[in-house]
This record gives C-alpha cells, sequence and structure tokens, in this order.
C-alpha cells in the first residue's frame, strides 16, 4: 500500500523577475515528476548535484509551493489527501506525519536555543505538552538517538557533527511522523559517523514503522539502506526499480555512468568494468536541452533522442525507464 503518490509534480521558479510583469523565464526544478511511496519503505533518491532531488523533497512538505500536479497523501484508513491543494492551516496535521531530516546539522539547528527547546518546539507549536511533560518526552527522545539525556540543557556548539545530526533526528521523531525524508542525512558527517547514523535511522524504522524518502548522491549508502531506488536527471526521474535490480541490471545511461562510480572494495573486482566519465555538466533547467535530456551526455545517443522526450514506462514488473534504447542496450551494473 503506498502512503504517498506523486503525479505530473512540477515546481518552477522565476527567473529574470521584473518590477512589473510576469518573469522572462522559469527554472524548472522538478518538471513532471510521477513516483509512488510505500508504506513502510526506504525510497532511495540519487542523482547528481543540481537534478532536483532536494527541491522534490522539500515541496513534498511544502517547503516550496508546486507550480502544478499533485501530491496524495494515503492514510492507514485508505483516506486521501492532496497535500497540493491545502492551505497552510490544513496541512497543519499532514506535517505532524511527514516530517524531515535536512543535510546541514550546523545549520538546521538554532544556536539561540538548547536541545530542549529544539526537539520540543514542535511538541509546543502543536500543544501537545509542556513543563515537566515536555522535558520527560525531550529526554526520552535523546535516549532513542543515542544521547544522554543531560544534554537538554546544552547549545548546539557544544556537540559534535554527529550529535547535531542525532538531535535533529529527535526533533523530526518529535510527532511520531508516519513518512520521514531525510534529505541528504549523512552526506556532511565523517565515514565513521555516517555508518552509526545510518544504523540508527535503519533501527529507528523499524522501531517505529517509518518510511523513508531517502535522498542522498552515495550510491553505495543507498544501496545499502534502501529497498527500491529512484534516479533522477535535470527534475525528471529516469528509472526507478529496486535495489538490487537496479544495481546489477540499470536499464538508463545515465543510471550506468553512476553506477561505475561506486567504490568496488573488492580488489579483484576493481578492474572490472571501466569508469564512465560523463562530459560536460548537468543542463541548465531554465534552458534544457531538446528531446532526451541526457542526450548530449550519453554515448548511446541517436537521433530520436535529440528530438524526441521519452516517457517513463514499466519494461519489467517494477522497473521503470525512461530511456528510447532501454530495450536494446546492455548495461554494466554493480556486481559483488
Amino acid at each position: 500500500m503506498n502512503i504517498l503518490e506523486v503525479r505530473d509534480l512540477k515546481v518552477h521558479f522565476p527567473l529574470n523577475r521584473r518590477f512589473f510583469g510576469p518573469p522572462r523565464d522559469w527554472v524548472r526544478a522538478v518538471d513532471g515528476v510521477n513516483l509512488d511511496i510505500r508504506r513502510g519503505e526506504t525510497l532511495g533518491l540519487v542523482g547528481e548535484s543540481g537534478c532536483g532531488k532536494t527541491t522534490l523533497g522539500r515541496t513534498i512538505v511544502r517547503v516550496y509551493e508546486p507550480t502544478g500536479g499533485s501530491i496524495v497523501y494515503k492514510g492507514v484508513g485508505g483516506e486521501e489527501s492532496n497535500l497540493a491543494l491545502l492551505s497552510r492551516k490544513e496541512l497543519a496535521l499532514f506535517r505532524r506525519r511527514i516530517r524531515m531530516i535536512f543535510q546541514d546539522p550546523q545549520s538546521s539547528l538554532n544556536p539561540r536555543h538548547p536541545v530542549l527547546q529544539i526537539v520540543g518546539e514542535p511538541l509546543i507549536v502543536n500543544q501537545r505538552m509542556s513543563g515537566k511533560r515536555l522535558e520527560e518526552r525531550v529526554a526520552e527522545l535523546l535516549i532513542k538517538v543515542g544521547l544522554r539525556p543531560e544534554y537538554l540543557h546544552r547549545y548546539p556548539h557544544a556537540f559534535s557533527g554527529g550529535e547535531r545530526q542525532r538531535i535533529g533526528i529527535a526533533r523530526a521523531l518529535a510527532l511520531d511522523p508516519e513518512l520521514v525524508i531525510a534529505d541528504e542525512a549523512v552526506s556532511a558527517l565523517d565515514v565513521s559517523v555516517q555508518a552509526q547514523t545510518i544504523n540508527l535511522l535503519m533501527e529507528l524504522q523499524g522501531e517505529f514503522s517509518l518510511t523513508y524518502l531517502f535522498v542522498a548522491h552515495n550510491l553505495s549508502v543507498v544501496r545499502h539502506v534502501s529497498d527500491r531506488v529512484a534516479v533522477m536527471y535535470v527534475g525528471k526521474i529516469v528509472e526507478l526499480a529496486d535495489t538490487e535490480e537496479l544495481y546489477t541490471n540499470p536499464r538508463h545511461p545515465y543510471t550506468e555512468a553512476l553506477l561505475s562510480a561506486v567504490p568496488k572494495p573488492d580488489p579483484r573486482l576493481r578492474n572490472k568494468g571501466a569508469r564512465i566519465r560523463l562530459t560536460g555538466d548537468v543542463p541548465d533547467p531554465a534552458h534544457p536541452p531538446g528531446g532526451c535530456y541526457f542526450h548530449p551526455r550519453c554515448r548511446y545517443a541517436e537521433e530520436r533522442c535529440r528530438v524526441e522526450a521519452p516517457i517513463l514506462r514499466d519494461i519489467t514488473p517494477g522497473h521503470s525507464v525512461a530511456c528510447h534504447r532501454s530495450d536494446e542496450l546492455k548495461l554494466l551494473g554493480v556486481r559483488g
């Protein structure tokens, strides 16, 4: 059963806005995304910097306003609500159910507030509790994320990066959410701390029956934590499949290029499959190329790719890809 269904979602930002009149152009940060998130799963969302991953995650929680499309949240009882159409007041209920863990634990925590106020603020704003009960609840959340309850009255500067991210996780869990969007939640941390934080997130998922949208660029981490993986390029989903299927049998050239950069810990596998080095940069989302957005960097591109935009289609059950040549190409995945 799906907990969230995103349909034809668009997020366009005005560019070169004039003092009077409409903007001269638009940045198409998210450009027609279709995505389902199943209840209880971890869906990985990967792609290069600038492809729209963070914008998609923030639009789901309505930090950014959608330009078009729908974001349908499905409750346990089967009720459906289109978050894209709700007013700020109506969104309050769903912001308790959908929470976000931000990338930078330094900038996402108010340096002037102690941990008690940072973690307890969602409870205060939603009038859940105050006073002694609030302190007890925050202390309980700190224990859940591996911190000591005595830290209640400390300020963010007194903690390491990993500890600050644990505070951010505790804040996200304060209202007992169902869906958590982890936006590059471990990318700013040291490698050893990344492993600890990932293990914590997986433990909390089992304990609290959480669903994750895990936004990341580290494909090794995504493979470890995700049930399914969606690949995003210039505001569009170009491939979606179960994790092992996507890693071992990619069907889009962009996915193949990303997977070729995954470090191989076994020395016997390092020379199997040469690194694919993409030329050029991610296209400007304000002026994307015609046809397939990836064709200027694709070594398999042909004339059709330059003039006709591919649609995301199922090539096997559970495996979707947006590529004209997906049926004929034999692409390299990650083995071992």
